[in-house]
């Protein structure tokens, strides 16, 4: 009895054991065969919706899903029957595992969120390129053409802008020695004789300035890409101001030690050196270069192909007249050049009468102006294609955001130097920051002309230039006649009215200007 007792009540505990251990492999099994269903389902349902519903890659609408845990209950959910068939029955004694068709929903909705994002971008994108105004719209083109490959310093287009630079410097450089020269040749008759003060006169050379710039314009309308533009012509303008400090420093030694005679000898026969120089390595286009790339060459074609760089003897003269973004720049070139050369041609003088300084002896505070001018232009034009290349601002708003800084702030330190003469150190500095910030026009309304005509750059350059040698004409021979009869009210007054003539270029200039090109300088106007 006992042993049957004992065989009965351990058979019964093995028999419990193999119980509990086939439940465990059935149950097993149906996991197994529920992850091998879902995973079936869920892939069979991804290639069916993304090739009915969206081109998206498998691995994008994959890695939306994020990885989830479907437990397996041994009780059915309240919401599902049992004849439900999104479950999935595993054999009998281990209960329903409701198997939810979540991942199959979850694809289905993170695909077709996916899907009408695109389709709303897209749509998105195209009602604003409908809704932008024409003006950003004929903008475009200058903002989206980018280099397909970094071209560096040594490319052929910065190489140009180089050589324009040394070709500034030497005229700058003839132009500033020829007035040393002739002022030591009038004062006295003896070759070595200098009084070591500068020119007060900027009238020589004014020739030689009508020519170049038009036809470095000329030039640039078919070298410098429009994100580039301001760059490459103020790393060109840069040369005029350091050619005029370098004058300024070795005239006067020339003069002193071989002769005024030797001015001549000496920039004349470096001018002429330089001429070989200049026809040996400028070329009219990339398409005439021989030593371009073809990947530049590609380039620069492509960011100036919305543009025509050529108009033969077709001049829209009525149309050019009735422009008003071109009186614009007009306006504003003309009261710019009657501070510039005001500051330029008058500053000796102040300094020397006013402030009493021995400009002989201080020649080299006599020089920063120039030099912090020529820093200034390289600095305005890097600024602007930044601001031009990232998109942060048009080519209209950099154009006036820089001649706004290059006329306002120098205008404000003109009207503060009369109340501040007592302290000669800061009207000194003033007036070099006035002559230095004045050079960011330089990538404002001196370039200007291009963005709005590139087929007549030179030529409207020609008749803006026109307009500020004339206001360098006037301006030291007004300010001549107003400190010749009291010369503190005379200079006060002096300032104040360049401070507004500048001021009311600004005013004009940020009204009527403009950075898109002008319907009378398109091609397929002037051929109508």
């Amino acid at each position: 009895m006992t042993r049957a007792r004992h065989g009965t009540g351990g058979g019964g505990v093995a028999w419990r054991g193999r119980d509990l251990w086939r439940r465990a492999v059935l149950e097993g099994a149906g996991r197994g065969l529920a992850a091998a269903w879902r995973g079936r389902r869920s892939s069979h349902s991804r290639s069916r919706f993304e090739s009915r519903h969206c081109s998206i890659p498998r691995t994008s609408l994959k890695s939306q899903i994020p990885p989830q845990h479907v437990p397996v209950s041994r009780s059915p959910p309240r919401d599902t029957e049992p004849g439900d068939p999104t479950t999935l029955s595993v054999p009998s004694g281990l209960g329903k595992t409701p198997l939810p068709v979540g991942p199959n929903v979850i694809l289905r909705r993170n695909g077709q969120q996916h899907c009408r994002q695109k389709r709303m971008q897209c749509h998105t994108n195209n009602m604003r390129a409908g809704d932008r105004p024409e003006a950003e719209q004929d903008e475009a083109p200058l903002l989206a053409q980018q280099p397909s490959s970094r071209t560096g310093l040594c490319s052929a287009h910065y190489g140009l802008a180089l050589v324009l630079h040394i070709s500034l410097f030497m005229a700058y450089m003839l132009r500033v020695s020829l007035s040393i020269a002739i002022v030591a040749m009038t004062n006295s008759s003896h070759p070595h004789s200098w009084s070591g003060s500068a020119p007060h006169s900027s009238y020589p050379g004014f020739a030689q300035e009508g020519v170049i710039f038009p036809a470095q314009y000329t030039l640039w309308a078919k070298w410098a890409p429009p994100l580039e533009r301001s760059r490459l012509m103020n790393i060109a303008d840069a040369g005029c101001t350091f050619g005029t400090f370098f004058a300024l420093l070795v005239a006067g030694i020339i003069c002193q030690n071989l002769g005024w005679p030797f001015v001549f000898y000496i920039f004349g026969g470096v001018g002429c050196a330089w001429c070989f120089c200049w026809f040996l390595l400028v070329y009219e286009d990339p398409a005439h270069h021989p030593w371009i790339s073809a990947g530049e060459q590609e380039y620069i074609v492509l960011a100036l192909a919305h543009q025509s760089s050529s108009h033969g003897l077709s001049l829209p003269l009525v149309a050019m007249a009735k422009s008003l973004p071109l009186w614009a720049i007009t306006i504003a070139c003309f009261c710019t050049d009657w501070l510039f050369y005001m500051l330029l041609t008058s500053m000796p003088t102040f300094m020397s009468n006013v402030l009493h300084f021995d400009l002989g002896e201080n020649g080299l505070l006599s020089s920063l102006p120039y030099v912090g001018n020529g820093l200034g232009h390289i600095l305005a034009g890097l600024l602007a294609d930044f601001f031009l290349a990232r998109r942060v601002l048009g080519t209209a708003a950099v154009r006036k955001l820089f001649s706004a800084l290059g006329m306002l702030l120098p205008a404000i330190f003109l009207v503060a130097v009369p109340y501040i003469r007592c302290n000669s150190t800061v009207v000194v500095v003033l007036l070099t920051l006035a002559l230095t910030i004045i050079s960011m026009t330089g990538a404002g309304i001196n370039i200007n002309h291009i963005d709005i005509a590139p087929r007549y750059a030179g030529f409207l350059l020609g008749i803006t230039n026109t307009f500020g040698i004339v206001a360098g004409i006037i301006a030291p021979t007004a300010i001549g006649l107003l400190i010749s009869q009291d010369l503190q009210t005379g200079w006060r007054n002096a300032f104040f009215i360049s401070a507004a003539l500048n001021m009311f270029g600004l005013v004009f200039y940020l009204a009527f200007g403009s950075g898109t090109i002008q319907d009378w300088a398109r091609e397929d106007t002037a051929v109508q």
